[in-house]
């Protein structure tokens, strides 16, 4: 063990470099602690090195190929288009290191101790370390545990055979799938699936429920799912997985749709069947906290799991965004370094689905506004009544918001349009100012701007919807 600290600043102790693990232990340091952050593999956590960075990076790829292939519909033809996969990953990879160095050098620079290796509780605040064999074991006052979380692998017989990918290994496939077939019908496997559609694949998605996303308002999945038809994306859906095998060079996914058993045919699978905590190798139990039935960090509403052992980010469950790690990381650095108390349900939690069209989403949805036992009115305006939208041939889509009947104010916004998390974000600052639906439809908005469409959304005539469905 490590001796007590000898100075009058706290020791720390940060488990996983990622997006609230890193900035909290660069602030702390710069505030005088003595921190130690432990990272097993990167610096920057899923969003940097198999998340957003790479995912996106990629996704402008495809788009590009969208574009070119379709430039006819506006008098533009760009000839034959061929996509070269490898460069495509060479430069995603790119990114994703120059993203990594800049992250570990402002680490580094803070003052921050960063040693590489597989951390596991020993004790109360007190962490073994294995790497390249060794083991040291250091205890702090204070320990934030920012692991995150990994694909989900689901038991499935012949899976661990067939050489099926996950969201982490196809970002560096080097040669395109000539029919990928994809479990899960989620959100990340909507953005795949276009993705190998706009790069040249032929793409299966298998999902269980009966349609996409289900705690998405069913008309907006319902939109987004004939874009990807459109786009040559296949679904199959209320079926479940039996089986996998590999047969000659092709896998074979057994699955029973409506009592029928079939068998599907690819090159390649991706399992995107959702993801679990990286909770399983670190005996938080020695800590005090707990872990709730899925083997997420129980914390309570400052994000304290035990006794100045704080949990952070995806690995305590709810929403596993980028932006809701940062703010975990605000919320206890101001709650340490700044005495100003703030409680994570006090937050509104935004995210965007990044297929074409995006879907942004914020606060209620429709279907969740039926629920509420009190009166709401729901505007939804079609992207085809949107004049950007029409001069970009961008009309697939909508853009919906709910609103309180009694005080006019804005309880969510769903936008499924040409950049919709843009679009959706004007909307969330609208709701974290407190402006209400009369105040945006008499907004002086640019024209001819996507934002300008708000405007028009609160003219439309409103859904009014009282007690529950």
């Amino acid at each position: 063990m490590t001796p007590p600290p000898t100075t009058s600043f706290p020791s720390a102790l940060v488990i996983g470099a990622g997006q609230a693990g890193g900035p909290l232990a660069g602030a702390l340091a710069k505030a005088g602690w003595q921190v130690t952050l432990i990272e097993r593999e990167y610096v920057g956590g899923t969003c940097v090195n198999e998340g957003c960075t790479p995912t996106k990076a990629m996704i402008a790829s495809g788009q590009a190929a969208h574009m070119a292939r379709s430039s006819q519909a506006l008098g533009v033809s760009a000839g034959q288009v061929n996509v070269d996969l490898g460069q495509i990953v060479d430069r995603v990879q790119g990114i994703v290191r120059d993203f990594r160095q800049g992250s570990e050098a402002g680490i580094k620079k803070a003052g921050v101790n960063l040693i590489y290796g597989q951390a596991r509780f020993s004790g109360v605040r007190e962490v073994e370390i294995t790497a390249d064999g060794g083991k040291q074991t250091l205890s702090a006052d204070y320990v934030f545990i920012n692991a995150g979380a990994r694909p989900r692998w689901p038991e499935l017989p012949g899976l661990d055979d067939v050489g099926a990918m996950t969201s982490k290994d196809i970002l560096l496939l080097r040669e395109l799938p000539t029919h990928l077939l994809i479990l899960g019908g989620g959100y990340i496997s909507l953005e795949f699936a276009q993705l190998y559609a706009r790069l040249g694949s032929r793409v299966t998605v298998i999902e269980q429920a009966g349609r996409l996303i289900e705690r998405e308002d069913p008309d907006v999945m319902a939109a987004l799912q004939e874009v990807l038809e459109g786009e040559g994306v296949s679904f199959v859906l209320g079926a479940e997985a039996l089986g996998i095998e590999k047969v000659g060079s092709e896998i074979k996914l057994r699955a029973k749709q409506h009592g029928q058993e079939q068998t599907l045919s690819g090159s390649h699978l991706l399992v995107a069947t959702g993801r679990v905590p990286n909770t399983d190798h670190l005996n938080v139990g020695a800590t005090g906290a707990a872990l709730d039935q899925y083997g997420f960090i129980v914390v309570d509403d400052h994000l304290l799991a035990a006794e100045q052992v704080y949990a952070l980010g995806d690995i305590k469950g709810g929403p596993a965004f980028t932006h809701i790690s940062y703010d975990d990381y605000r919320i206890v650095r101001d709650a340490l370094l700044h005495g100003q108390q703030r409680k994570v349900n006090e937050r509104l939690v935004p995210y965007t689905l990044f297929t074409d069209p995006q879907l942004g989403r914020v606060g209620l949805d429709r279907q969740q506004a039926q629920k509420l036992g009190r009166s709401t009115r729901v505007y939804t305006l079609p992207m085809s009544s949107v004049a950007r939208a029409i001069e970009t041939d961008a009309t697939a889509g909508l853009m919906r918001a709910v609103v309180d009947d009694a005080s006019d104010q804005l309880l969510g916004a769903t936008v499924l349009g040409m950049e919709g998390g843009e679009v959706m974000s004007a909307l969330q600052l609208a709701m974290m100012g407190q402006l209400t639906a009369t105040t945006l439809r008499n907004a002086v908005l640019a024209h001819p701007t996507l934002s300008e469409s708000i405007n028009n959304l609160f003219v439309s005539g409103p859904e009014v919807l009282t007690g529950r469905a």
